[in-house]
């Protein structure tokens, strides 16, 4: 019987956690929990518990304007996320905003909540430079590389131009290990949000080994995510990141991360502000991806 009342609260407590108001939460505890990633594009380790990128300094800004929100002020807690565990961890209250680099798309919106877009991500393929392979219609009998967990291969498959093509598919755990795969030659291309490509190859020993090449394979608004059904929390995210993207901080933040060096190698990612963008950031949503597949 003590088992089976045990198993009950259990339930019943995970059942709180969806149900929170999580500025309630934070307010109570002092604390705020960011799901972060090791190797993203706009949100990765410098190492000694260190997270950075574009994503996380966000983030920390709408940390800044919760703590007003809240009157109090919050301790950050980081909680490093995979493409695989990021959903579930929302979910169950682990993390209050996950600041990686998450497709916001219409299964996901099932489970979880997005704030209005900042970034839109257009997924690519990388290659070794001396490759040869310049386009998808390349690709047959190769092999490609991806991250578990991400929508990049499914995206590739469904390509027009990818009709006919046989690939065959490696899996890293995360994108550093992807990437790997493809400098060490166990991949012959690597399909993933050109910003992640971008920022791996900046960082890597050679950069000027890796070229990223191809059609765009699919345009995804990119979101930070937060826990579904708290209404008073996502408008508090949502009127934080308006702001900045209305006073320019918004700008400022992407210049700093993909227009100058960056640590830890100091290296230029090099990748201007696209205009789709610079349109999420002047019509401010929180649409899926699948709306971008309509235009």
């Amino acid at each position: 019987m003590k088992k089976i009342l045990l198993a009950v609260a259990l339930v019943a407590g995970t059942a709180a956690v969806h149900a929170e108001d999580t500025l309630k939460k934070i307010k109570d505890s002092g604390v705020i929990t960011m799901g972060v990633r090791e190797s993203s594009g706009l949100s990765y380790t410098i190492g000694d518990g260190k997270y950075v990128g574009y994503h996380i300094d966000v983030c920390h800004r709408v940390i800044s304007d919760l703590e007003k929100v809240v009157g109090r002020k919050l301790e950050t807690k980081y909680q490093p996320v995979t493409s695989a565990n990021r959903i579930p961890l929302t979910v169950n209250g682990t993390v209050d905003l996950e600041c990686g680099s998450t497709t916001n798309n219409v299964a996901r919106q099932k489970d979880v909540a997005f704030a209005v877009t900042t970034y839109v991500e257009e997924v690519r393929i990388a290659v070794k430079a001396n490759s040869g392979i310049t386009s998808i219609n390349q690709l047959n009998g190769k092999t490609i590389a991806t991250t578990t967990g991400t929508t990049s291969v499914q995206t590739l498959r469904k390509h027009e131009r990818a009709t006919g093509i046989d690939f065959k598919e490696v899996f890293g755990k995360d994108h550093a290990d992807s990437f790997l795969l493809l400098d060490s030659g166990r991949a012959d291309a690597f399909v993933m949000d050109g910003s992640i490509l971008a920022k791996n190859i900046a960082t890597s020993k050679n950069p000027a080994d890796f070229k990223i090449v191809g059609e765009v394979l699919s345009v995804e608004p990119i979101a930070i995510m937060m826990r579904k059904d708290d209404p008073a929390f996502k408008k508090a995210v949502d009127d934080s990141i308006k702001g900045m993207m209305k006073s320019g901080e918004l700008a400022k933040i992407y210049d700093k991360w993909f227009l100058q060096p960056i640590p830890p190698t100091n290296t230029k990612i090099g990748l201007p502000l696209s205009a789709a963008t610079k349109d999420a950031w002047a019509n401010p949503n929180d649409k899926p991806m699948e709306d971008y597949a309509k235009k």
